[in-house]
């Protein structure tokens, strides 16, 4: 509507990082990468690792802060609440938010100073975690990579893509990211955890004509991806059940038949 586009477009980015930079963290100067497909403009999440003094590594998880350009209640608040969702067809996108503030002045783009919150927590050498802090930054990511580049060097099926060599640092970077990810999903897989193989096909385009479907691989730059945002999301139930905030919880119990389940799964050797 026109007044959410007038709010949108009255927003000051350059302002607001001003106002707040004297209030909050500055963690520009860290090596911050971003991993996603090669079209995504709303980058949401970035990633920064360090090792500990003994075998542990601290992760570090940038999360897009929305929330500082959207005050409560604000028409553009409603509107999003309204919508609850982007929706991805493949060929267009209907978002959440406005676009301005999706793919521009919230997102995590390359060599930008962006407002995020950063979600911290240590990975311990059997992938187990620590509770970290969370708490607002400005920061800069350094490096937009792509899944299938990241994924198919980590694998050893590739050189490192020129946007790693380019930057000092990043390719150490993303192997102590990679190292820490694989703990988590280690950790998670020992202790039961479903991996279910999902089909999430794209449309392949030659202007407006669908001419194939693609269906992403999975690959180490996806999995790290993947335990990075399950290690965040408990890691901000923990950190808001301490602070004594309502969560809400998705709980999986035992399924009704389970011994059933398991004798099926051992016939096909998979239990």
């Amino acid at each position: 509507t026109k007044s959410i586009i007038q709010e949108v477009g009255n927003l000051d980015k350059e302002k607001l990082l001003k106002s707040g930079r004297d209030k909050i963290k500055d963690l520009r100067p860290l090596l911050w990468s971003s991993i996603d497909n090669v079209e995504s403009l709303d980058l949401d999440q970035l990633e920064y690792c360090q090792k500990g003094q003994g075998k542990e590594i601290l992760v570090k998880i940038a999360i897009a802060d929305v929330d500082a350009f959207l005050p409560k209640n604000s028409q553009t608040d409603k509107h999003a609440a309204h919508n609850g969702t982007s929706v991805y067809t493949g060929i267009e996108i209907f978002p959440m938010l406005p676009e301005r503030l999706s793919t521009d002045l919230t997102s995590l783009l390359a060599d930008q100073d962006r407002l995020a919150v950063i979600i911290e927590f240590t990975v311990l050498e059997d992938g187990d975690i620590e509770p970290g802090d969370v708490y607002a930054a400005v920061v800069s990511n350094k490096a937009k990579l792509i899944y299938e580049e990241i994924g198919e060097w980590l694998e050893g099926k590739r050189e490192a893509p020129a946007m790693v060599t380019k930057r000092p640092g990043l390719e150490e970077q993303l192997r102590l990211q990679d190292e820490a990810a694989r703990r988590l999903r280690k950790f998670r897989m020992d202790r039961g955890a479903l991996e279910l193989d999902t089909i999430e096909a794209r449309p392949l385009l030659d202007k407006y004509t669908i001419v194939a479907l693609v269906v992403p691989r999975k690959n180490p730059a996806r999995y790290l991806i993947e335990n990075f945002m399950i290690a965040a999301n408990w890691m901000m139930m923990n950190f808001l059940e301490k602070a004594g905030m309502a969560v809400i919880e998705r709980v999986v119990s035992t399924p009704k038949d389970w011994d059933g389940i398991v004798e099926v799964a051992s016939s096909h050797n998979d239990a």
